[in-house]
């Protein structure tokens, strides 16, 4: 199993810009979220996932980083690289690993695949395979919380690639016409699958877009937990007041391929050296190692524990059963006394 790199601990230590716990906090959700997709790409190679498969490595900051800002009774809604965001609100990796497996034990019942995840008790109102469908659904998410009078927002999640679809513009002006408390996050990893942003917008500041709805807006390091954390909470915190939504644009970077079948012909090597040295897994324990928070065998406990749970987690996914044949007449839509159908 590959470890987290560090650097050389320097002499002189700085003061940590937040607590011991929620350091170890977000070492933990970063880590288990990495070791959780390792996995699954090894599953995948073996043909036990089948489908698609979009992994969050590299991007882990951003996961931890809402998780740790937003309240209880918060809601996310994301896009389709969706595996680390109900890792990151604390379910168990077996019910994810189950749902790339197709099994029935899944947080989706076996029915949603690596793509949609949901959890009602989590408040994630899923992951969405059409791209950019996510943005008004979570306008709509916002307004519901706004008319039963909750102090609740909605973050909804986005990859610079959706930005362009003609939805977000619409979205846009009625949440911010309504005052909708709604978070728009773009997790901008520079590609829309192998097309990067400069290709194909004339505005690379992707938090400059809501500016024609005076939607407020700012750019953010993600690759820094604490800049996403320190964002996202004034984002969410303006919204919750009733000030209406607040755009990011979090710039994080995917170390891995778009999917499993990309080739990555369309950045070079060093490109991605750049990115994987300022590893925000590495930043945070950096951070931790330090302060003397824990010395290397307590890292070394965290690893191995996480290894454990990944590894019950591929096991439970693997013994657990299909759905049965009767499933596909469930969770469907239905309304047995609908009062518009008059045949």
């Amino acid at each position: 199993m590959p470890t987290v790199a560090t650097k050389k601990k320097t002499t002189k230590k700085a003061k940590a810009k937040f607590s011991k716990e929620t350091y170890l906090n977000w070492y933990e959700v970063m880590l288990r979220i990495r070791r959780f997709e390792e996995a699954s790409l090894k599953a995948y190679s073996l043909q036990k996932i089948r489908g698609f498969l979009h992994v969050y490595i590299g991007q882990e900051a951003i996961a931890a980083g809402f998780a740790s800002a937003m309240h209880k009774g918060d809601k996310i809604i994301t896009a389709y690289r969706d595996h680390a965001h109900p890792l990151a609100l604390g379910m168990h990796p077996k019910y994810v690993m189950a749902e790339l497996y197709g099994k029935s034990t899944g947080c989706s019942k076996g029915k949603g695949g690596s793509m949609h995840m949901f959890s009602k008790e989590l408040n994630m109102m899923g992951g969405h395979g059409i791209v950019g469908a996510q943005i008004p659904m979570g306008a709509g998410i916002a307004f519901a919380e706004k008319y039963n009078g909750t102090k609740n927002v909605c973050l909804t999640f986005m990859g610079d690639g959706a930005v362009r679809q003609g939805a977000l513009h619409e979205t846009f002006n009625m949440a911010m016409l309504w005052k909708l408390p709604v978070v728009f996050i773009v997790e901008n990893n520079n590609y829309a699958m192998g097309t990067s942003v400069a290709r194909t917008t004339n505005v690379t500041d992707l938090s400059k877009l809501g500016l024609s709805y005076d939607m407020p807006g700012e750019s953010v390091d993600g690759m820094s937990v604490e800049a996403v954390h320190n964002a996202i909470k004034k984002a969410a915190d303006h919204a919750r007041e009733g000030n209406g939504p607040y755009l990011l644009d979090i710039r994080t970077y995917r170390y891995k391929g778009h999917s499993m079948s990309d080739p990555q012909k369309y950045r070079s090597k060093d490109e991605v050296k750049e990115y994987k040295d300022k590893d925000p897994l590495s930043q945070v324990l950096n951070t931790i190692l330090e302060q003397g928070w824990l010395n290397d065998s307590d890292v070394q406990k965290i690893e191995a524990d996480i290894k454990d749970m990944v590894e019950e987690s591929v096991k439970f996914a693997e013994d657990s059963p299909m759905p049965d044949e009767s499933e596909l007449y469930t969770d469907i839509y239905s309304h047995d006394d609908y009062p518009y159908i008059m045949d």
